[in-house]
C-alpha cells in the first residue's frame, strides 16, 4: 500500500492532533468527582463485596485504559476511524487508529499514566515511549508491533498524570459490602472480615488516586536521550510536568527526524572522543558526530529536592 507524501501526511496529523486535543479535554469529568478523586472505587465479586485496589501502577494503568476504552471507541466512531487493538499484550501500540476514508492513514495511539513524584515537586516518576529495538530500527518490521513503524502517519501518546493518595487514608485489602446489593434471603458464606456500608456511601471510600490531568504531545516531542527502564530497550521520557504538557522534550526544536536517527543508532554507532572509541548514548555526542548544532537540543530540568535530607 502506497504511503501518504509528507503534506499530506502532515496534513492528516494535524487533524488527528486537534481531534485528540478536543477529545481529552472532556476526560476527567469522565473519571473524577467533583473533589477530584477517581470514581473507580474498586472491584466486586458474586457475593456484593467491593474489594478496594491497589495503587500499585500496573493495575491503575490497565483499570484505567478500561474505563476510558468506552470513550475511546466514541471519538474514533466520531472520527470516522476504526480501531486495531495490539494483538498481543506488549506489542506497540495500545490502539490503531485507521481512517474509514483513506486507510493509508494510520496512527499509532499510546496510553501513558505516571504519578506525581512527591519527592521532586513538579514531576512525575516518567514513563518509557515503547522500544527503540526492532522494529523501530526496521521500519518494515512485523516484530512486537501491529503494523509495520513506517506505516503509521503519526505516533501519539494519550498522557494521564495523577496524584497518589496517602496510603495512611485507605487500606489496600479492604473489603467492603454494600448492604443494597444483597438480594438474597438467605446470606451467602463469606470469607473475611469486611465493613458493610450502604450504595450511598461508596463514594466515601478513599480512592487510591485522583486530580487527573491529561494531555496528548506526539511521541517524539516527549522523549528524553536516555532509556526509560533498566536494561531493556526503551526510549525515556522528560519528567518535568510543565515540559511534559507543552511537548517540550529534548527533541522539541532538533524535530522528529533527528529523534528517529538518534533512537536508531542509539548503543550501536560509535564515534571517536578525545582519542576513544565511545558508544553514543547522549544527543550531545550523536550531533557532534553529525555535525549539528548543539544550541537546538532542549536542556533536560533534572529532578531536584527542594529541602534538605
Amino acid at each position: 500500500m502506497a504511503r501518504l507524501n509528507k503534506p499530506k501526511r502532515e496534513e492528516a496529523k494535524f487533524k488527528f492532533s486537534c481531534a485528540l486535543h478536543a477529545f481529552v479535554a472532556r476526560l476527567s469529568e469522565h473519571v473524577s468527582d467533583e473533589g477530584g478523586e477517581w470514581t473507580v472505587k474498586g472491584f466486586i465479586d458474586i457475593y456484593k463485596n467491593i474489594y478496594t485496589i491497589s495503587s500499585d501502577t500496573k493495575i491503575v494503568s490497565k483499570i484505567l485504559e478500561i474505563h476510558l476504552f468506552p470513550r475511546i471507541l466514541q471519538f474514533a466512531e466520531e472520527s470516522k476511524f476504526s480501531i486495531v487493538l495490539a494483538k498481543e499484550q506488549n506489542w506497540y501500540p495500545d490502539f490503531s487508529f485507521i481512517s474509514q476514508e483513506n486507510p493509508r492513514i494510520k496512527f499509532a495511539v499510546d496510553i501513558k499514566t505516571t504519578y506525581r513524584d512527591p519527592n521532586f515537586p513538579g514531576h512525575v516518576n516518567g514513563f518509557t515511549l515503547g522500544s527503540h529495538g526492532a522494529y523501530f530500527k526496521n521500519r518494515n518490521s512485523t516484530k512486537n508491533i501491529q503494523f509495520p513503524y513506517g506505516e503509521y502517519t503519526g505516533h501519539f501518546c494519550l498522557g494521564i498524570i495523577y496524584s497518589r493518595t496517602d496510603s495512611k487514608n485507605f487500606s489496600e485489602s479492604e473489603i467492603i459490602n454494600v448492604k443494597e446489593l444483597n438480594f438474597e434471603k438467605d446470606e451467602p458464606q463469606r470469607i473475611g472480615r469486611r465493613k458493610v456500608t450502604k450504595v450511598e456511601n461508596l463514594r466515601s471510600i478513599t480512592s487510591v488516586i485522583k486530580d487527573f490531568q491529561f494531555f496528548v504531545c506526539e511521541k517524539w516531542q516527549l522523549a528524553n536521550d536516555r532509556q526509560g527502564s533498566g536494561n531493556t530497550a526503551n526510549i525515556g521520557s522528560i519528567t518535568f510536568i510543565e515540559d511534559i504538557l507543552k511537548g517540550n522534550g529534548v527533541f522539541a526544536i532538533l524535530g522528529e527526524d533527528w529523534f528517529d536517527e538518534y533512537w536508531m543508532n542509539y548503543g550501536v554507532t560509535t564515534m571517536k572522543k578525545d582519542g576513544k572509541a565511545v558508544v553514543i548514548k547522549r544527543i550531545e555526542d550523536y550531533i557532534d558526530f553529525k555535525g549539528g548544532d548543539k544550541k537546538l537540543i532542549v536542556p533536560v530540568v533534572i529532578k531536584k529536592k527542594t529541602s534538605c535530607e
